[in-house]
């Protein structure tokens, strides 16, 4: 028994993803420039994988674009000319964040707009459900129907009477 749970253990341990992906030759001698260049990794999404930023990817394109970064820091760009760069070659889909503008207002402004359409569709409904409750005139009820209702409460009393006695 103790010997499957360390082989699960370990197993388990196999198939976590790596923290970094960096590769030891591609960090940079400047500790201040790898800083920069992990900073940016962090910010930019891996082509292949989508849902992951390449400083955390294995994917090929990942260390390209990593080596792309550090290749652009190296040469004295900027974080924002580094950035605009890659926005200009992949589009704004290589950001994790995309940039508030006018081509991604409505992916910012979205979420919350269903929210308020949302809030303000069950505020209606429950305004419209207690207005209905309160205006539905209480007819009065046929001679049959409370005929009816007599037997069908003289039965429950006789079987409520017949439970207690037993």
């Amino acid at each position: 028994m103790r010997r499957m749970m360390v082989a699960f253990i370990a197993l388990m341990l196999l198939a976590l993803p790596a923290a970094h992906a960096v590769q030891p030759d591609e960090i940079m001698s400047d500790p201040a420039k790898e800083a920069r260049a992990r900073e940016l990794s962090r910010e930019l999404r891996c082509m292949v994988c989508q849902n992951q930023s390449i400083d955390d990817s294995d994917a090929p394109l990942a260390r390209d674009l990593r080596l792309l970064v550090r290749e652009r820091i190296a040469a004295g760009d900027s974080n924002a000319q580094v950035l605009d760069f890659l926005v200009a070659r992949y589009g704004e889909f290589v950001l994790l964040k995309p940039r508030f503008e006018r081509q991604t207002l409505l992916l910012w402004l979205l979420g919350p707009l269903l929210l308020i359409g949302g809030g303000l569709a069950l505020w209606l409904q429950i305004r419209r459900r207690s207005r209905s409750g309160a205006d539905v005139p209480t007819s009065p009820l046929t001679p049959d129907e409370e005929a009816r209702l007599a037997a069908l409460m003289s039965d429950d009393t006789k079987s409520s009477e017949i439970r207690k006695a037993t």
